[in-house]
């Protein structure tokens, strides 16, 4: 990290990310941390200042997290955003109360002059709420920073003690000038210096790792995507041909991605890569499982019992590294992060068998996505691999709804490749986040020529996002999804109808399952 940090305590709010997001944006080095981290451990490496995140709780809740009080005696600046604020409040001396009206979504507020945190900001803006209870009187030091209809103070502060607090989210799109209040809590309230850059974490990780592996071996489950092809570029910077990749094809890949693999990272690049072909093994164990989450487990523990079999012929290998990056943590409910609510399982080669017993590397653990793909600029990977879009673990099994079959997988290996195909063709290509197919369960008449069919339904998803933490559905042309549902329904038998996914994340979540 840089020679100063921002320290964010996670209260479980599925925003926590994206504070930690904005902040370095600006250069400046944020870590999301557990939220009973107490003042005496935070003293052991001294942050420029500490955020209290969002979250699900009421401070009432006799299991509601808490903070250490001693925090507020470090002398140093704390920000509350939201249950961060009513914690805070609640500490030190204000009163919260239940709310009678809840605010979610949009809502404008009044500043008062006089917080520098609004510093430069308009007098009235709009802001992402998403509060049940609020405070209804502050601290006594304190004074009152912002107002809405329903809400008395949407902001207070203390500028004696560096203490600020936002009942709305400012690290959210929706809040307008959000990252602008950031910034002044950043620079001008911490005096943060911009000294955090992708080229310097690039070079100390490299010397992280060298000295965590040491002369052993690695081996690395690669899956193609940007996170595992990073992590094996970056440990092949380290360690060379002490890395071994193994790559599982599960039949669950998009069309010929297999090959596309095999081309790129063991004849492009020159890294030992193994391909381990278990489409047979996978479509066997996924009959009659219609549950999402069934599913997921099933194809993760068939996916380790295949790669242990794999890893077991690396006899000297005593690491195994991953592509884990930071929305992987918050979605899986990392305990050691904070109370963030479980979303979904994620994917990745944890629980291997006992007689494997190997140590992890996980260089990208930290950094987001589009930091990992900067990362991957600084190595000087080609685009073409880094502006790949993100892709599930377990593959299309979670893209095709109900049972999986191998039938079912080509069909919509073949709709997904010509909504792929279409969607490049967009000037804006890059700035999209995901476009995919979704098959459905459903089948419906249809005619083609004068012949009844009776065929599956398949959904066109295309989201925009920075960070899979929140995603907005993207407005593709009508006559770009018209190409693609005439292509779909013209030149793929068995799919006879093609419906456009138009919900956005919150409340809907980017895959169907």
């Amino acid at each position: 990290m840089g020679k100063q940090w921002i320290a964010i305590l996670d209260y479980g709010s599925q925003y926590t990310q994206l504070i930690a997001r904005r902040i370095r944006e600006m250069e400046v080095y944020s870590e999301i941390i557990r939220c009973d981290t107490t003042a005496e451990e935070l003293k052991k490496n001294p942050p420029a200042g500490i955020i209290l995140s969002g979250g699900p709780n009421s401070v009432f809740e006799d299991s509601a997290p808490t903070v250490d009080t001693a925090i507020f005696s470090m002398g140093l600046p704390v920000l509350g955003i939201c249950y961060g604020m009513q914690l805070m409040s609640h500490k030190l001396g204000g009163k919260v109360v239940p709310g009678t009206e809840r605010e979610y979504g949009k809502m404008p507020i009044e500043i008062m002059p006089g917080n520098p945190l609004f510093e430069g900001i308009p007098s009235t803006i709009t802001v992402w709420m998403s509060h049940g209870d609020r405070v209804e009187a502050i601290p006594g030091s304190f004074e009152r920073g912002a107002v809405s209809a329903t809400c008395p103070f949407a902001a207070m502060y203390d500028n004696a003690k560096r203490f600020y607090a936002l009942q709305f989210h400012p690290e959210v799109v929706h809040t307008q000038f959000g990252t602008d209040i950031l910034r002044n809590y950043v620079f001008g309230i911490c005096n943060c210096v911009a000294d955090w850059k992708l080229s310097s974490w690039v070079e100390d990780t490299v010397a992280k790792m060298k000295a965590q592996v040491g002369d052993d071996e690695v081996v690395l489950g690669l899956s193609g995507g940007v996170d595992s092809s990073v992590t094996a570029v970056l440990l092949n910077k380290a360690i060379g041909k002490r890395l071994h990749c193994i790559f599982v094809d599960n039949g669950l890949l998009r069309y010929h991605e297999a090959e596309q693999v095999e081309e790129m990272f063991h004849k492009n690049l020159g890294l030992d890569l193994t391909v381990v072909h278990a489409a047979e093994r996978f479509y066997e164990a996924l009959k009659g499982l219609d549950n999402p989450e069934d599913k997921r487990k099933t194809i993760g523990k068939l996916f380790i019992d295949v790669f242990a079999e794999e890893a077991r012929r690396f006899r000297h290998c005593r690491y195994l590294a991953q592509g884990t990056i930071y929305p992987d943590v918050i979605e899986s409910r990392s305990p050691r992060k904070g109370p963030s609510q479980t979303i979904k399982s994620h994917h990745n080669v944890g629980g291997l068998p006992p007689d494997l017993k190997f140590e992890l590397v996980e260089p990208l653990k930290e950094l987001f996505k589009d930091e990992v793909r900067g990362v991957g600029r600084v190595l000087g990977m080609a685009d073409e691999l880094l502006d790949r879009q993100p892709f599930p673990g377990p593959g299309l099994g979670v893209r095709i709804l109900g049972e999986v079959t191998a039938e079912k997988v080509r069909l919509l290996q073949q709709a997904d490749l010509r909504v792929q195909e279409e969607i490049r063709k967009l000037p804006d290509y890059k700035t999209i986040w995901q476009t995919f197919a979704v098959l459905l369960p459903v089948k419906s008449v249809g005619v083609m020529g004068d012949q009844r069919t009776y065929e599956y339904t398949c959904a066109i998803r295309s989201v925009n996002s920075i960070d899979a933490m929140t995603a907005d559905w993207t407005r593709i042309p009508y006559d770009v999804l018209a190409r693609m549902s005439n292509r779909i329904i013209n030149e793929v038998r068995g799919i006879n109808r093609v419906v456009y996914d138009i919900s956005s994340k919150p409340p809907s979540t980017i895959e169907w399952e």
